[in-house]
């Protein structure tokens, strides 16, 4: 069983070598987890369907879960919940070494993970930012900071590292003409998304990174303004995908086009249907599904889909956004190819979304 990824709280400089010592050490144990089984898929297929392993995020519906409820899955694929995870990175290296089948995380992970040598592919886009939903750092009203110039020895608080947290303030940062011993100066706290309001009003640190239902109620609350947001810095953007291992795709090829053309499908049904319509089934799923300590207070907050693409189609610029990052930080050596990182083979709108 997959489990839940645990936070380090601590004040700590973004290190330079340790995401990829962590990611070639995961793609180690991917390999040796998949020869000691007989490079077992995991995925069961009876009458067929296809069971699919997965973790899920407290208090929130994913996109496959909608997908299933909203019977784009019946006949073809099953989800079974494993636990839950509060970090992507996590995620998908619980997909790597065959403890769920797939797992979804922010760009960059994914290339570093590939680059690694892990045996998985994206398959589709599941997050990013929209007009109405997208990932803001913030600081409070009277803060003295006024750009990202200003963050020499601050603060920012991170809900992990080696995310797309920390490829923002990387980003903008160099966009802002810091050098990168300046850049280094810059302390990423890794902090749950649910304790950030708090240790910024508590001056713990001087900056938060709020997304989400986190980011509306924080507004809600009052007293902070935006240093910038990813709208500023990215526009519109495809930020991660859903990566499943490359034995589960050969083993499973019918059952990842039904997950990727189910997915897509929850996608447009949520740029398609009223907010109102698409919190009251995120309601219904919650209350249905009786997990442990959950419950459905955040729903109220949701926004929109926050994925551009159509149906998730990957392109390849949603893979670059991240290259300056992973290659300064030395996080892979070489950026991975396109191919290796992802394909639109599975995804049935690929051609109508291209």
């Amino acid at each position: 069983m997959a489990r839940s990824s645990t936070t380090d709280q601590s004040s700590r400089p973004r290190g330079r070598t340790r995401p990829t010592l962590v990611l070639s050490a995961v793609a180690a144990l991917a390999m040796a987890a998949l020869t000691a089984c007989g490079a077992s898929s995991g995925a069961e297929t009876k009458g067929g369907v296809t069971t699919l392993r997965y973790q899920g995020w407290n208090n929130q519906v994913t996109l496959p879960e909608l997908a299933e409820d909203l019977g784009y899955f019946t006949g073809k694929v099953k989800l079974k919940w494993v636990g839950n995870t509060i970090s992507g990175p996590q995620d998908i290296q619980s997909a790597a070494t065959g403890q769920t089948d797939f797992g979804g995380a922010f760009g960059g992970a994914v290339e570093k993970l590939v680059s690694s040598g892990a045996p998985i592919k994206a398959v589709l886009n599941y997050y990013g930012g929209d007009a109405k939903t997208f990932t803001g750092y913030y600081v409070l009203d009277g803060s003295p900071l006024e750009s990202a110039k200003d963050l020499v020895g601050k603060k920012v608080a991170v809900n992990t590292l080696g995310g797309q947290n920390e490829a923002d303030v990387f980003n903008e940062l160099r966009s802002a003409g810091l050098s990168e011993d300046d850049v280094k100066k810059v302390q990423l706290v890794v902090l749950p998304p649910t304790n950030q309001e708090d240790a910024l009003r508590r001056h713990q640190v001087d900056v938060a990174a709020l997304s989400g239902q986190f980011q509306q109620l924080a507004l809600a609350h009052g007293g902070l303004r935006p240093l910038w947001t990813q709208l500023d810095q990215y526009g519109q953007f495809n930020g991660g995908q859903y990566v499943f291992r490359k034995d589960v795709i050969a083993k499973n090829p019918e059952a990842v086009r039904a997950f990727v053309d189910g997915v897509g499908k929850a996608i447009e049904w949520e740029k398609k249907t009223p907010q109102d319509q698409v919190r009251a089934e995120f309601v219904k799923i919650i209350e249905g599904r009786k997990r442990t300590n959950e419950n459905t207070e955040s729903i109220k907050y949701w926004l929109s889909s926050g994925v551009p693409s159509s149906y998730g189609v990957i392109k390849d610029s949603d893979f670059d956004l991240w290259k300056d990052w992973l290659l300064s930080t030395g996080s892979v050596k070489e950026a991975p190819d396109a191919g290796d990182l992802y394909t639109n083979e599975f995804n049935p709108h690929a051609k109508q979304a291209g």
